[in-house]
């Protein structure tokens, strides 16, 4: 397991290079930015854009996670389809060639030419990122890989990492939209249960250089297996108490926002862009509990941040299952899980989060949340 969060965090990174180059590169970036059609469209948003960074990313994961752990190839899932479409009408399908002069070739189908972009993108696939500082030595799991399944989130925030807006993160406070809020998620998963028991996520835009005027990301670990619980973020000073916090979207319905203002008045209830942040903003102690009851997000947003919430002693919990339930004891049952799809749903929706969810550090405050909402949703 050691092994597997090194390469992740490997991985995650090269990811975020690839992310920063291609906010780096603009007239690349227009040019890719194609809206999501069919059953891979997410309801929720009108214009839900797939991006080459989004595809080049997921495929650039599964190729080096099952280079290295062969027996998880067939079980590592993403967001994005890997078909796209060139100038040409041409569907390409994206994968990492063996050779960097490959991938540039293949990737310059799908630029209509573009060499200079292609090569450019395939650089960055197979370059070996600076190494990742983390502690990991003595990190003992009894799971091997044939056990494991993973989820990538290749760039969460989709539309935040498109408008592209800098905003300058405040210690200790929540910055609400903005580049930041684009996170790359990889979760990991027990095949047999569905349980998190691995997540990485990388900020690849968390602040910019003065300097050189680069932008420089910030990765977030955690390991959460039987009586193994490590996390790379400390637990936030100071126990329940002070008050409930809460984040939420801005267009959740009007009941759910009237009712948390009334537990956590109007200061405490904050509103910000992209599940895997909000559910990071409970990892870092920015807020106490991101409420959604709307089945908007999907497996690849929540897998990763569930895993480190684990590992400090919260959760990720299906809200409509906790408000269906008549005993706070059944909450175990109530978390999410990653294994099995929604059979009655197509496309997309086959790996949404239907009944909505509560991410918390504190389950005195999930139940705080669950008995506020019962008798309004």
């Amino acid at each position: 397991m050691a092994d597997l969060l090194r390469l992740l965090l490997r991985v995650a990174e090269k990811a975020a290079n690839v992310a920063r180059l291609c906010r780096q590169e603009a007239p690349l970036f227009q040019l890719l930015v194609q809206e999501k059609t069919g059953d891979d469209k997410n309801k929720k948003f009108v214009q839900d854009f797939k991006t080459l960074a989004d595809v080049v990313i997921q495929e650039m994961i599964r190729h080096d996670v099952g280079a290295q752990f062969p027996e998880m190839a067939a079980f590592i899932h993403g967001e994005e389809s890997n078909k796209f479409e060139n100038g040409l009408g041409e569907s390409v399908t994206v994968t990492v060639c063996g050779t960097e002069e490959d991938t540039a070739a293949l990737l310059a189908t799908v630029l209509d030419g573009d060499h200079t972009a292609a090569s450019l993108l395939a650089r960055a696939i197979h370059q070996d990122p600076a190494s990742i500082d983390a502690d990991t030595d003595g990190l003992t799991v009894p799971l091997g890989p044939s056990e494991l399944g993973i989820w990538i989130d290749p760039i969460d925030a989709t539309s935040q990492y498109i408008e592209g807006r800098e905003e300058v993160l405040e210690e200790g406070h929540l910055s609400p939209s903005g580049l930041h809020c684009a996170l790359v998620l990889i979760g990991v998963y027990l095949r047999s249960t569905g349980e998190p028991v691995m997540g990485v996520i990388n900020q690849p835009f968390n602040y910019k250089d003065p300097a050189g005027g680069r932008w420089r990301g910030k990765h977030f670990w955690g390991v959460s297996c039987g009586s193994v619980n490590v996390c790379s973020v400390s637990r936030p000073k100071g126990g329940p108490g002070a008050g409930l916090s809460a984040v939420l979207s801005s267009s959740e319905k009007p009941v759910v926002k009237e009712a948390l203002t009334s537990l956590c008045g109007p200061d405490k209830l904050m509103y910000a862009s992209g599940a895997g942040y909000k559910i990071l903003c409970v990892i870092q102690g920015l807020a106490d509990v991101y409420v959604l009851s709307e089945g908007s997000t999907f497996k690849w947003d929540s897998c990763a941040p569930h895993a480190l919430l684990r590992a400090l002693g919260g959760g990720v919990v299906d809200l409509t299952k906790c408000l269906q339930s008549s005993s706070q004891a059944q909450e175990p049952q109530m978390e999410l899980t990653y294994h099995q799809p929604n059979t009655d749903r197509k496309g997309a929706e086959r790996w949404a989060n239907r009944g909505g969810l509560v991410a918390y550090r504190d389950v005195s405050q999930l139940h705080s949340v669950i008995g506020l909402l019962k008798d309004k949703l």
